[in-house]
């Protein structure tokens, strides 16, 4: 999602981001950030080429993944940038990897932590930090069976006052989410050596579990995940096999937000570099030809919307879900069957072999399959036509994705003398148009959402703003006709931010399905390898403190297209709509 929608209530909040420029470091840091380029001598080499995983290592790898990423940002000499904390991975890494017994590892991580120099003892008080929405989950330091030694350095790290610039982390102006800055992207090595693959298991497992606001929502502890993945990093034996690794734990933070952006050949090859022309869509729990990419060559393969593909090269739907699910991110199950769905007739072949059903009938096809640039090439998911319609006498409809705050004047002339509007968010808006619309809709401003934003003083901890208006300049009476949203599993971000702001309506109704439940800012960055991703940075709720994130935006009147609707090329979804609009409900 993009930063529009936070800027303009800069003034609710009080957030100074400041960007963080290098300095020059004195001769006494001798591994500062900015002249250490010891593992810079071969940009592919760690020092670790291959790691044979033993539970002994495996538990010592997990400790030393979340004291890295703890003094990453709690340490005070890190946070000014006086060591590359890359390198400083690299130079313990093997010292965790000799040692044989918990005391041995503690005396180890003590040694390293000791070299970073004395903190200032302090008591930083957290109960101090306003609205706490989500704390640091720090309870391993005094859970995870240290020796005393080692939790009296750690204590004392968490305690330490922090005030502030930090040097690999800002919050975004007038936002507070997480902007992660100066991190090697590493972007000349494909295949990274085991080493530089730790690396990005720990950066990534740290970026959330510090900076990620939905944590708590996840469906699994992501404690338990740190350890679950250094075998899968350690043993990625191909650039495949690493940046499928990458994308599984990415699947794990349960986000719609999240995913790889630039997936390269590799993972293009894996995908498939070929497309059916046929549009899929997951109804009634099986996925079904909704329409074409591309109508002359869609038509061509003889399969019509509403035929329901039951088997691919002879393995059925099922089978490919349950193989492709791990490695599709979304924050519920519906957004992840909705990314699925484009990729199921991607291969590398000229043709797949297609068993699909059409009513009581089975048939079998051989769809041909083309370049992305074949199939998309007049392909748009937004209407052609105008934004906005006149539907039935009465009923206005405006199109969600194509609005733009420019047509507002003239189309509202017309919109607001209706005695019913219907506003569809079934797809991404291409302009930002929220606030101006709210301003003919609503007679007033209206509280609709509120903000959780992190923390550079406590890393984990996220605070919440007070409820957030629809602001404007509001000159009319309000629209006093009856307005209703329509929803789907594309309405995804800024789609139910706005979803949002319009349930302020009064006598608002929702009407759809479960939304992508990804809501508020992201934040992009890279792992080693140069593999772009981002994540939700930016907590959005109700202003009764209920999420989005995860559940998505909840019908007021659920309702789903049908198998047989596709086939008969209705919108039951409008039609439910209109239906309540006539009969003035």
């Amino acid at each position: 999602m993009t930063n529009f929608y936070l800027t303009n209530f800069t003034k609710n909040t009080i957030l100074t981001a400041i960007i963080i420029l290098p300095s020059l470091l004195s001769s006494q840091h001798s591994r500062g950030s900015a002249i250490d380029f010891e593992f810079k001598q071969s940009i592919s080499d760690s020092g670790i080429d291959t790691l044979l995983t033993t539970p002994t290592r495996i538990n010592n790898l997990a400790v030393l993944g979340k004291i890295w990423g703890f003094l990453k940002y709690y340490h005070p000499a890190v946070a000014r940038g006086e060591y590359n904390w890359d390198n400083e991975l690299f130079r313990i890494l093997p010292r965790m990897l000799e040692v044989e017994s918990p005391a041995e590892r503690d005396q180890a991580l003590i040694g390293w932590i000791d070299a970073l120099g004395e903190v200032v003892p302090g008591k930083n008080n957290i109960k101090k930090k306003g609205n706490i929405k989500l704390l640091p989950d720090l309870g391993w330091i005094d859970s995870s069976g240290f020796s005393p030694a080692l939790v009296s350095r750690l204590t004392r790290i968490r305690n330490v006052v922090r005030e502030g610039e930090h040097y690999y982390v800002e919050l975004m102006r007038g936002v507070g989410g997480a902007r992660f800055k100066n991190e090697d992207p590493y972007s000349g090595i494909k295949y990274p050596d085991a080493g530089y693959r730790l690396l990005s298991l720990y950066r990534y497992w740290n970026y959330i579990a510090y900076y990620f606001p939905y944590k708590y929502l996840m469906d699994d502890n992501w404690n338990d995940i740190l350890k679950e993945y250094i075998p899968i990093f350690s043993t990625a034996s191909s650039e495949l096999e690493y940046k499928l690794a990458v994308l599984s734990l990415i699947a794990r933070i349960d986000d719609s937000h999240a995913s790889i952006r630039n997936k390269g050949k590799v993972l293009e090859n894996y995908w498939g570099i070929r497309w059916s022309p046929l549009e899929l869509s997951f109804t009634e729990n099986k996925f079904v030809v909704a329409g074409y990419f591309d109508d002359t060559l869609g038509k061509k393969t003889g399969l019509q919307p509403g035929d329901v593909i039951e088997r691919i090269n002879g393995k059925k739907t099922e089978e490919i879900i349950k193989k492709r699910l791990p490695f599709t991110p979304g924050s519920n199950y519906i957004a992840r069957m909705r990314n699925l769905a484009l990729h199921l007739l991607r291969t590398n072949d000229s043709i797949l072999k297609i068993d699909y059903s059409r009513g009581e009938a089975n048939h079998r096809a051989n769809l041909p399959t083309y370049l992305s640039d074949v199939v998309f090439d007049n392909y748009s998911s937004y209407p052609r036509d105008t934004c906005f319609k006149i539907l039935r006498p009465e009923i206005a409809y405006l199109h969600g994705g194509t609005l733009m705050p420019a047509y507002l004047p003239a189309i509202m002339k017309t919109a607001l003398s209706q005695s019913g509007l219907i506003i569809d968010m079934r797809t991404y808006p291409r302009s930002h148009y929220l606030y101006d619309l709210c301003q003919y809709l609503l007679a007033r401003p209206r509280d609709f959402f509120k903000s959780s934003f992190a923390s550079l003083d406590f890393p984990g901890m996220f605070t919440m703003t007070e409820e957030i208006k629809t602001f404007g300049k509001y000159k009319r009476p309000g629209y006093s006709g009856k307005v209703i949203i329509l929803v789907n599993e594309f309405t995804q971000s800024e789609a139910e931010f706005n979803t949002m702001a319009f349930q302020c309506i009064p006598g608002a109704i929702v009407i759809g399905s479960q939304t992508a439940g990804a809501d508020g800012n992201i934040t992009p960055f890279y792992l080693p390898g140069g593999i772009e991703t981002a994540f939700s940075s930016v907590g959005i709720y109700y202003p009764d403190g209920t999420e989005t994130q995860h559940t998505g935006i909840v019908p007021d009147i659920v309702v789903k297209p049908t198998i047989e609707g596709i086939r008969e090329g209705r919108d039951e979804v409008l039609e439910r709509a209109l239906q309540l609009l006539s009969e003035g409900s």
